[in-house]
């Protein structure tokens, strides 16, 4: 490790299913953690960047295949637990209301245990399964959003889709007042909607997006469990293990509209730079319990303080912890 003289890009890898608990680990030297994976070898790499399409991949355009009976019962299945969800109260999209107040505290706490702790450590849970401590990592340059559909995606779905990403993109760029955009040139945070069929072309794309992911990470896009609802990684700078250069999410196409939109809210969030899930954070979609599919007034509060200036990357939390109080009650309108 001491020979390495930079540091190895970090994949930080969201939770897999939708704020149900249920995160991947494939083993103690490829694990898809919550927060941060290392890279396992101390090799000096570069940063990967997104390459040309290759021959083989011609853009889906407005080609649609007919999907197989797996796809179909998937489609199926998360139809059940969506309806299942909703029957219960959950998924709610009101953004919080006067049964889930929040104040200062809240925030504090909650910033800090969803963007700098992960339950995951190179692979393994820390001793005695607590949380281990980490540092504050976001994108320094701008965000550049690009979705692109499998082949499987009946056209009335992405143009659906394409829409709320994009109309997503310019509200975090109004929530942060970081530069956030949709747009296919020379994008850097890859959003695909792909069904269960469409595994190859995913794949095969992030070979060339993300040259550097193992084998076992690309597996896990090919055969992804049914369990697992959607995921994001993101790749961090050679020199700078805390700020983001890219990122990819990859969110099941066979979901119905409610959970296919929670899911790229929270996958698109999380991979602006909060990972992590609190059980205390309400009213929040980082939290397992299902209770909000859409960002919340809370959420949007702890991306403010996410991309504040006063906060710089690689902050651990006794340095952060003054400073985003002052910010909770600056946004709170509570006097300082």
């Amino acid at each position: 490790m001491g020979l390495a003289t930079t540091p190895a890009p970090r994949f930080q890898v969201d939770k897999l299913t939708l704020r149900t608990g249920i995160k991947l680990c494939t083993g103690a030297a490829t694990c898809a953690a919550l927060l941060v994976l290392s890279a396992c070898d101390a090799t000096p790499r570069r940063t990967p960047f997104p390459q040309a399409r290759p021959a083989g991949l011609a853009p889906i355009g407005d080609t649609v295949v007919p999907r197989s009976a797996k796809s179909i019962d998937l489609e199926r299945y998360y139809v059940k637990v969506q309806s299942d969800l909703l029957t219960r109260g959950l998924l709610r999209t009101d953004g919080g209301g006067p049964d889930t107040p929040f104040d200062t505290e809240d925030l504090v706490r909650n910033f800090e245990n969803i963007a700098l702790y992960d339950e995951y450590t190179r692979g393994a849970l820390s001793p005695n399964g607590r949380r281990s401590s980490g540092q504050l990592s976001r994108w320094s340059g701008p965000v550049r959003i690009n979705t692109e559909f499998g082949a499987s995606v009946p056209l009335d779905q992405r143009t659906l889709d394409k829409k709320n990403i994009d109309a997503y993109a310019a509200r975090l760029k109004r929530i942060t007042g970081h530069s956030i955009t949709a747009t296919p040139r020379n994008a850097n945070f890859h959003v695909f909607v792909a069904g269960e069929d469409d595994a190859p072309f995913v794949q095969q794309r992030l070979k060339q997006l993300i040259p550097t992911m193992s084998t076992s990470q690309l597996d896990l896009f090919m055969t992804l469990p049914k369990s697992f609802y959607c995921l994001v990684i993101a790749v961090s700078d050679t020199g700078n293990p805390f700020n983001y250069t890219q990122a990819v999410a990859l969110i099941r196409a066979e979901h119905p509209d409610l959970v296919r939109l929670s899911c790229i809210h929270e996958e698109i969030a999380q991979g602006l730079g909060l990972p992590n899930d609190s059980p205390g954070a309400r009213p929040s979609i980082f939290n397992d319990d299902d209770e909000f599919a859409l960002l919340t007034s809370h959420d949007e509060i702890l991306l403010q303080m996410l991309y504040d200036p006063r906060l710089k990357q690689g902050m651990g939390a006794d340095e952060i912890r003054p400073l985003t109080q002052a910010i909770a009650m600056e946004k709170t309108g509570q006097p300082l």
